[in-house]
């Protein structure tokens, strides 16, 4: 297991009377990707910019990489965010008056030796290369929030901090940026994100809470674990009926980057074993996953047969019919269907204790 990268001990930022935060404890391991969630106004932004040494704490020590950067001078605590540490912040921050390239450029210069061509490399890794020579005016806002990730980047940082990153984007511009905080993680970079989105937060191999100040772990929902589990069993299902090999590494949950914990848990609870990087699926689990399967397909007819469903609607709508009817429900949904044989995408349908009947395909 990796080492701990990040170390705070019993700190605490106190502004006058208020106590953005109260004697925190954490410890961030190196290649974690951890989500910090919680409402406005819980010190979210504040632990972000301590992280940063953006600011210094009123008690308690911050260690980051082996450096305890609450003991750093101002200029060390400079040297500490230019050589460590790269920043997405929610409002940008960049010189208007400077291109997209500059912009990136300008990071490199308090590094080390500007280069053109290694930032212009950063920008076509955000899919921004057609703008480089934009200022930020002439910038869409999920471009202007690409090119804070593009000069995040640019020092190869052993810490990526990012604050609502997400925050102020469209739809399409979220995605992209979340494809990208994504690919940093399967890199092995350490990330910090503060969001207040549990789809987000969802991403992160571990999410924490602040409330007034104070931390905790934010507990996962039993209900959100079982439908990991779920999501894991049919793929297992659908990767053995088409003959290939169920390996841990092309099962994906969605919206979860760590499905190690995912997979071990399910090891834990008796629905699969582990030989080797293989998933095998106990008596218990294919059970489960059979009727799973039945569930989502036999939906799937339903919505195409009986109501008419647009096909694009289809796939999702049986995901989420199968995770609330119940065996009896789903046999008379079958028995109404006429036990049909595929479903519209031509996949077999597992037979029920209620398919004694003829069957139509």
């Amino acid at each position: 297991m990796a080492g701990t990268l990040v170390r705070l001990e019993g700190v605490s930022r106190h502004y006058g009377p208020l106590r953005a935060l109260d004697r925190v404890d954490l410890s961030i391991r190196a290649g974690e990707w951890l989500a910090v969630m919680g409402p406005s106004g819980s010190g979210k932004s504040t632990l972000v910019n301590l992280l940063g040494a953006l600011d210094q704490p009123t008690a308690g020590r911050v260690v980051v990489d082996g450096v305890e950067i609450t003991a750093l001078p101002e200029a060390g605590r400079v040297r500490f965010r230019r050589e460590k540490v790269g920043i997405i912040f929610q409002q940008f921050h960049l010189f208007p008056y400077l291109t997209a390239l500059e912009n990136v450029m300008v990071a490199q210069h308090y590094h080390s030796v500007a280069d053109a061509g290694e930032a212009r490399r950063a920008l076509e890794r955000v899919d921004l290369a057609d703008r480089a020579q934009h200022l930020p005016s002439q910038l869409s806002g999920g471009e202007q929030q690409r090119v804070c990730v593009a000069r995040a980047l640019i020092n190869q940082p052993k810490l990526i901090l990012a604050d609502e990153p997400t925050g102020n984007l469209d739809a399409d511009n979220e995605d992209r940026v979340l494809r990208l905080l994504r690919e940093l993680h399967a890199e092995g970079h350490t990330l910090v994100t503060v969001t207040h989105a549990p789809g987000i937060g969802n991403l992160a191999d571990r999410r924490v809470e602040l409330h007034h100040g104070r931390l905790a772990d934010l507990t996962v929902h039993d209900e959100e674990i079982e439908r990991r589990y779920d999501e894991v069993l049919v793929q297992v299902w659908a990767l053995l009926e088409d003959g290939r090999l169920p390996e841990a590494r092309r099962v994906k949950v969605p919206d979860v980057v760590d499905n190690e914990r995912t997979l071990q848990g399910m090891e834990e609870s008796g629905l699969v074993t582990r030989p080797g990087t293989t998933l095998e699926l106990t008596g218990r689990g294919r059970e489960r996953a059979r009727d799973l399967v039945r569930r989502r397909r036999l939906a799937e007819v339903l919505f195409t047969s009986a109501l008419h469903l647009p096909r694009a609607e289809v796939e999702l709508a049986a995901c989420r019919m199968e995770h609330i009817i119940d065996p009896e429900v789903t046999n008379s949904i079958c028995g109404f269907l006429g036990h049909p044989r595929h479903c519209p995408h031509g996949r077999p349908i597992p037979v029920g204790d209620c398919c004694e009947l003829p069957i139509i395909s």
